[in-house]
């Protein structure tokens, strides 16, 4: 061998090791929640980005368009009453066991026997396994948004499930490990801290080698820290809580601005069972005062990204029974004074209690904004910064829960029966995302026609008339439609959070790792 080959094989070797191709990619994300891993008990975003990764469901939302797609299915037919499924028969769980029939009846079982997270959404749902490959819904009475309901019901392992615990559910063991068929897997969870995942190499439509190898979920870090990790190059995705102005000092440093179209909105939510909010001239009255206009601009991040927009009514401007986008709500405190009137309150004895979520800084924000307004109409208020899982506690019962709470609700299956039952029918009071506790006929009686109407023009019908009575009995202020902003490194592509066509119209999916590509 001459020395110019011994050289040339040695240069070689050098390159080979050095390529980045054998260096594992690390993707490194936060979220202000604590992280739910119970696919039965997911209700939030960061609840929501673990389940989308680590389990899959039987349809999917068309990525760029209306409707869903078949996923871990391959096709349905319904007669209005039943729902028939085929399913693939080369899916595995990460465990190695193959999906079948069973696992789907018995995720759903499990959903309804825990009665946690999304399960109201299958209340009154059958489920038989006609054959490993076929599995049938049969429903009590008609729910319209059925199909779009499936991307709630995350399919787990039986198997696994049964093999690694003690009790039918599993639920110790689901709390802390994965079992579903998805992209990527658990390889550690602490949900005060961090949820570690990893690529699966089983998984059935195959992950690109672009794809993170490894996903760090953090939980609960400060803003302040966010910032410094993102502009010194050591994270990745920030969470759509920060500031508007640490968003923009990012971008102004380079970072990118990746967006998620919402499906839902920024609400304070009054307790219409607490004095004086038990009185709809009152709710009407602080309704009129809240200053819209400036709580717009508190979320514009620069002169072509925003955080949301004006909205124009109960019911976010794109959605059946939606007002023109042109119709936008704006403060009028002539009718607040009149509305105050009234009252059968006297305003000089209020003093409202207004919260905000520890966790999100900006809403600290509104709370003085409301206060400021409130003040203007002779109300006095007092505001209380709430941990998340404090809040959670108190709306539990009407009376710990706060006059006024600020929440961002999602249609949790980019329908509006996932924004709008679970907020305003009176079956469902009690949870984060309820704290009105209203119980209104009306409003009953739309939300129950918005899911049993024969078609899309019945629905616009619905909720439209839905529309109106919210606005009427004001048992909520209607911020803005809204719409995530995330702050990101330049070294990772996210295609269904930059490109419409290939967005997903459904909150935490656009955040499937398989579609994002490392850059370095």
């Amino acid at each position: 061998m001459t020395r110019k080959t011994t050289l040339a094989t040695v240069l070689c070797v050098a390159s080979l090791l050095s390529t980045p191709i054998f260096a594992e990619t690390v993707l490194r994300i936060d979220e202000v929640a604590v992280g739910e891993l119970d696919p039965a008990k997911a209700s939030d975003y960061a609840d929501s980005i673990l389940m989308f990764n680590v389990y899959d469901t039987l349809v999917i939302p068309q990525q760029g368009g209306p409707g869903h797609v078949a996923h871990l299915a391959t096709s349905w037919e319904s007669d209005g009453a039943t729902y028939t499924f085929e399913l693939r028969d080369d899916v595995k769980f990460q465990s190695g066991n193959s999906m079948t029939a069973a696992d789907v009846v018995y995720s759903l079982e499990r959903m309804q026997a825990l009665g946690a997270g999304l399960s109201y959404l299958f209340t009154d749902v059958k489920a038989e396994a006609k054959s490993d490959t076929s599995v049938q819904f049969t429903l009590a009475q008609p729910y319209a948004p059925f199909v779009a309901s499936l991307v709630r019901l995350p399919i787990v392992d039986m198997a696994f499930v049964k093999a690694n615990s003690e009790s039918e559910w599993g639920e110790e063991f689901l709390s802390a490990n994965g079992a579903g068929t998805g992209a990527y897997g658990v390889k550690s969870h602490n949900p005060q801290e961090e949820t570690v995942m990893t690529k699966s190499d089983s998984y059935f439509l195959g992950v690109p080698d672009v794809a993170p190898d490894t996903v760090r979920l953090r939980y609960g870090l400060e803003a302040a820290t966010v910032r410094t990790l993102i502009s010194q190059g050591e994270h990745d995705i920030a969470s759509q809580w920060l500031p508007p102005e640490v968003i923009q000092a990012l971008a102004k440093d380079g970072a990118q601005l990746l967006t998620e179209s919402g499906t839902g909105a920024f609400y304070f939510k009054m307790n219409t069972t607490k004095a004086p909010l038990d009185d709809v001239n009152c709710r009407l009255a602080l309704s009129h005062a809240f200053d819209y206009g400036t709580a717009v601009q508190m979320i514009a991040i620069n002169d072509e990204v925003s955080a949301g927009s004006p909205a124009s009514g109960a019911i976010p401007v794109g959605m059946y029974g939606a007002n023109p986008a042109d119709a936008v709500m704006a403060r009028d405190m002539d009718k607040a004074k009149e509305y105050l009137d009234a009252c059968k309150y006297d305003a000089a004895d209020f003093n409202i209690e207004v919260s905000w979520i520890a966790e999100v800084p900006l809403e600290e924000r509104f709370a003085l904004l409301m206060q400021s307004n409130f003040t203007e109409l002779g109300i006095k208020s007092e505001i209380k910064k709430l941990p998340w899982a404090l809040f959670a506690e108190q709306v539990s019962k009407p009376e710990n829960t706060p006059h006024i709470s600020q929440l961002f609700v999602n249609a949790v299956t980019g329908d509006p029966d996932t924004l709008l039952y679970g907020m305003y029918h009176s079956s469902t009071p009690g949870t984060w995302q309820s704290p009105e506790y209203l119980s209104d006929a009306k409003v009953d009686e739309f939300l129950d026609a918005g899911r049993s109407a024969a078609d899309d023009a019945g629905r616009e019908e619905a909720y439209k008339a839905l529309n109106a009575r919210l606005m009427e009995i004001a048992p909520t202020i209607y911020g803005f439609d809204r719409q995530s902003v995330f702050a990101a490194s330049n070294r990772v592509k996210v295609p269904a959070l930059s490109d419409a066509s290939q967005a997903f119209g459904l909150d935490g999916m656009g955040f499937s790792f398989r579609l994002m590509e490392m850059t370095e």
